[in-house]
């Protein structure tokens, strides 16, 4: 006869360990799906860090700065409790998340440039408005004012600030920074940065801004590609007392998890209405430029910041005719066959691309005007343009950024967050 109380007892033991091991998949989804998989753990944005930030907004009337990109995935687990692959991940916008929230009372958003959901053309006025999700008062940074005023600010005890930067000088995102720093300094209001990935954060390259020629499309002395998340570069706006009067701003960073600046990390909401993907967000650095140019660089076609061209460039087997679209309501050439360079299918820069620009420059006709009254702003000098006309070649050009280059890293190197 065969005895079953050893099998009895090795079955209750393996039961009891079997029990134990689902119970602590339960407890902690993620991380084992991701064992499972064998995958990096993923990046988290400073938004979805909630326990990081919640208790700085409990109890205080709060303001933020959003755009459509501020985002946070939201884990709900599985209601069977051993199925982690159950788990889905739920997109909130922060605003939508924090003015739900209990004991958080959100008083009003502040929206930079292309507007709170994102869809106005690049330097429209933005009008001031209502959430109607929220019933929220909607304040423009891009209108009248780029600066939140005293009145605005009257009751705020928190500003919070969450948007995605692209990591180039000339996207306004970081002048709405540098405003907002300034306006809660004046008013003795802590600020809180949700920081985000910057998705041109692997390389620092182009010509230094010089302060005489600072505007809303690049206000600080720094290259064009800067290398920082917005969080470091918002310390380095106060460590280097770039605001009015070398005032400071009380300032926090709620920092990302498992970033560093060669992370590679995919953008899923368009940051700007002509930043459509990876691929646009990457070269915009480079095509940039052509925005003080006569040149149109694909705007006004699905391929914005993906090629460039003119009706005037010689006749070639690559051509497309801009039209008004979705964030391009007047777009250069519109409506004429341009003729040009496709770039879809380039592999990813990792320094500016200064080819494309000389080319367009030699390219164009004499007898048009190629450069127009904003590119001195686009470039941060007036030597770029002096270097082109002058016929300099692109290598000549980035060998006269080096020293400024170098300078600026030994800045940027103390107030970097991420390896």
């Amino acid at each position: 006869m065969i005895n079953f109380k050893p099998f009895k007892s090795t079955y209750l033991i393996l039961f009891l360990l079997l029990n134990f091991q689902l119970i602590s998949c339960a407890q902690k989804p993620v991380e084992i799906v991701k064992k499972v998989i064998g995958k990096s753990p993923s990046i988290k944005t400073g938004a979805e860090r909630t326990n990081l930030y919640l208790n700085l907004l409990k109890g205080k009337n709060v303001a933020i700065v959003a755009n459509q990109t501020s985002v946070l995935s939201v884990l709900q687990r599985a209601e069977v409790a051993p199925n982690v692959m159950g788990s889905k991940e739920v997109m909130h916008h922060l605003v939508d998340y924090l003015h739900t929230h209990n004991g958080i009372n959100v008083q009003k958003v502040f929206a930079p440039e292309h507007g709170f959901r994102g869809k106005a053309d690049a330097a429209e006025h933005i009008k001031d408005g209502i959430d109607t999700k929220t019933g929220l008062p909607i304040l423009s940074l891009h209108g009248k004012s780029k600066k939140p005023s005293a009145e605005q600010l009257k009751g705020i005890d928190v500003m919070v600030f969450d948007i995605q930067d692209v990591g180039a000088r000339f996207y306004t995102y970081i002048s709405s920074l540098h405003f907002v720093m300034e306006a809660c300094a004046e008013n003795g209001i802590p600020l809180i940065i949700l920081d985000r990935p910057n998705p041109n954060g692997h390389y620092v390259d182009g010509p230094v801004l010089k302060m005489k020629h600072s505007s809303f499309v690049g206000k600080h002395p720094v290259p064009l590609v800067y290398g920082m998340t917005i969080g470091e570069y918002g310390q380095m706006i106060n460590g280097e007392k770039w605001l009015k009067n070398g005032i400071k701003c009380d300032l926090t960073v709620i920092p990302l998890e498992n970033y560093t600046h060669t992370s590679e990390y995919s953008l899923t909401i368009r940051p700007s209405p002509n930043l459509p993907n990876d691929k646009s967000i990457n070269l915009y650095p480079s095509l940039g430029f052509f925005e003080g140019t006569i040149i149109n660089a694909g705007r006004g076609t699905e391929y914005q910041f993906q090629r460039y061209g003119a009706p005037f460039f010689e006749k070639s087997n690559f051509g497309y005719t801009p039209i008004a679209n979705f964030g391009a309501k007047y777009p250069k050439h519109k409506n004429k066959l341009c003729y040009g360079v496709d770039l879809s299918s380039v592999k990813k820069l990792s320094a500016i691309n200064l080819e494309w620009l000389i080319d367009a420059y030699n390219k164009t006709p004499k007898t048009e005007k190629f450069f127009g009254k904003t590119f001195t702003i686009h470039a941060g000098n007036t030597k770029l343009q002096q270097q082109i006309e002058q016929g300099l070649n692109a290598k000549t050009i980035r060998e006269s950024w080096k020293q400024d280059i170098e300078v600026f890293k030994k800045i940027r190197k103390k107030y970097l967050i991420y390896n």
